[in-house]
């Protein structure tokens, strides 16, 4: 993790049952739902809901990248936090992703993600992050 955040947010969840295997412990594809409930809550924080963002101005932010650190395992009913950190948003945008236990603040999980813009309907990929995204993480472009 880095030093350099832009934008930070965090969401509270607790474990559900669908989301443990047979071993009681959450299945490993499912932190990437609980990064983007935090991811998803940073834009909406500074008014860009990415999907608004497509309808206003044509253009998606597919993921391009993904990474988990497992350090502790989530069980059933825990009760955590997913931190999400945007560290870069000029050529793409990359975030941190941290999960804590609610209680102890014990490091479970890190995680990374990164995004490029892409112009719709052509799908031609943007080399610039948008001006209005920029703006809204209060970065200069």
């Amino acid at each position: 993790m880095t030093d350099n955040v832009l934008r930070t947010f965090s969401v509270r969840l607790k474990v559900p049952f669908h989301h443990v295997d047979p071993m009681q412990v959450v299945w490993h594809g499912h932190y990437f739902e609980y990064f983007e409930a935090a991811r998803d809550g940073l834009f909406d924080s500074i008014g860009i809901g990415l999907e608004d963002f497509y309808g206003r101005y044509g253009y998606l932010f597919p993921v391009i990248r993904g990474s988990v650190k497992f350090i502790r395992p989530l069980r059933y009913k825990d009760a955590f936090v997913c931190t999400a950190k945007v560290l870069e948003a000029k050529r793409k945008i990359v975030v941190d992703y941290e999960i804590t236990m609610e209680a102890g603040n014990v490091r479970c999980t890190a995680g990374r993600t990164e995004q490029v813009v892409l112009k719709m309907p052509e799908a031609v990929i943007e080399y610039n992050i948008p001006k209005e995204i920029c703006d809204a993480l209060g970065i200069a472009q």
